[in-house]
């Protein structure tokens, strides 16, 4: 029996411990749980309320119970207040995935994850999540806003859509866009009291590509009362959220404006610097070209795909120091735009994309791959060719990572874009596509020999 006991004491592998003063927070929406190195307190765990003289406590203790850095895992927005008194406190603080600090044992309370998170950043073994700096905080605030005041102001388009659909009235289908200039007076008119089609056709740009006698028919509806007042209402709706949108977009230039003057005071704003890409129907309404320009150094609109918009939320996402990622592909790897590759016993069993929600500047970066399918440059190509391959979304994700990495070294290393000829890209992919068929010929010619 003492054999077998000496025996199981030798087989126990002790981590070294890297961070002596470390501790660990489960957050949570009412209650945060907070664990300290074995022997600084009586108590090596308590649990602490959410308000903000409970947040002053916290760092107050772990001042006194000499904690230099602090790891904390949370899901939702909980660990925000906390992580920026604990920041103001002087701790470097650390936001842990959620999946690095799963408890082996299985047991699920508040005080055991604290002190397994705790324990785990003691040795070593966690990595922060990135995290912006107070400026672009406060710019990707600003944007995340405007996306959200996006959205909904479009749920209400798609409500007319229904309103009018419910009436029978088909216009939404002949022309293309029913908030723009001939779009906006029809809907004024039908929420004015106009029933006649044939007066409706005073108010059709010239623009129009459908014939007068299409227009009148998709005109002819029942007009229930029911749905005008809904028809009515949802116009309001859209009107409403557009002011908003406005709004929020003087605010956005208000904070690249100071963002540009107290960072980036080598470079000029330019008002004359405009981009050459017809605009989108969400483009703020400010010069988004001249602000990005003058914070990156480069010009990133001129990068195929990439939008105003686009452009703006992957300037928020990621902010103006790529070297945080040490290189393209801890970039791409970020955005969950490559394969999530598994190789158990020298094989590759899986290379499926990871499975969770993409954050903004994915989405972006998604967008303008999509968005370049039908172009005759070399992207388009590219896309194409995945397509083939693979289906629309492998196309996209593998177009997506194209872009990802040509905006990675534009802005870290301050080089401007430069595309390749579209014949002379698809001479070096067929040569290329030559030469790994010879091998594979001269590959099976050994196997026959």
């Amino acid at each position: 029996m003492l054999m077998k006991r000496e025996t199981a004491k030798k087989s126990v592998v002790n981590l070294p411990l890297v961070n002596p003063n470390a501790a660990g927070i489960d957050v949570g929406d009412t209650m945060h749980a907070v664990a300290i190195p074995n022997g600084r307190d009586e108590v090596q765990v308590r649990s602490f309320g959410t308000m903000t003289c409970d947040l002053q406590t916290i760092a107050g203790w772990l001042k006194r119970c000499g904690v230099d850095t602090v790891a904390m895992e949370s899901t939702g927005v909980y660990w925000k207040p906390l992580f920026s008194v604990l920041v103001k406190a002087g701790f470097e603080v650390y936001l842990v995935n959620s999946k690095q600090v799963r408890n082996v044992s299985g047991r699920k309370n508040d005080e055991d994850d604290a002190m397994w998170i705790q324990k785990l950043h003691s040795c070593g073994l966690l990595k922060s999540s990135y995290l912006p700096d107070d400026e672009q905080e406060t710019l990707r605030a600003l944007v995340r806003h405007r996306r959200t005041l996006t959205m909904d102001c479009n749920r209400f388009i798609l409500r007319m859509q229904k309103s009018l659909e419910m009436m029978n009235i088909k216009v939404h289908t002949v022309i293309r866009d029913i908030t723009g200039k001939t779009g906006t007076l029809i809907v004024e008119a039908i929420i004015n009291g106009e029933r006649q089609p044939e007066n409706f056709l005073a108010y059709v740009d010239k623009n129009i590509k459908a014939n007068r006698d299409t227009i009148v028919k998709s005109l002819e509806g029942n007009w229930r009362p029911e749905h005008v007042f809904i028809l009515t209402e949802c116009y309001h709706g859209y009107k409403y959220y557009k002011q908003r949108i406005a709004i929020c977009d003087a605010e956005i230039e208000r904070q690249l404006a100071q963002y540009q003057t107290d960072l980036f005071t080598a470079t000029k704003y330019d008002s004359e610097s405009k981009s050459k890409k017809r605009a989108t129907k969400n483009k703020p309404n400010f010069n988004t070209t001249a602000y990005l320009k003058a914070i990156l150094g480069v010009d990133t609109l001129a990068i195929y795909g990439i939008s105003d918009i686009s452009a703006l939320e992957i300037l928020a996402e990621t902010g103006t120091d790529l070297s945080k990622w040490e290189t393209e592909k801890h970039f791409v790897s970020w955005l969950n735009l490559c394969p999530n590759n598994k190789i158990s016993g020298g094989r590759m069993i899986s290379s499926m994309l990871m499975k969770k929600k993409p954050n903004a500047a994915s989405q972006a970066f998604r967008q303008a791959a999509n968005a370049v399918q039908r172009s005759d440059h070399w992207l388009g190509d590219y896309f194409r060719r995945m397509k083939a391959k693979g289906g629309n979304k492998y196309a996209m994700v593998a177009t997506a990572n194209k872009l990802a990495t040509i905006y990675y070294k534009m802005v870290r290393f301050k080089q401007e874009f430069n595309p390749p000829d579209l014949q002379e890209y698809q001479q070096r992919y067929k040569r290329a596509k030559i030469a790994y068929l010879e091998r594979k010929l001269v590959d099976l010619k050994s196997e026959v020999a």
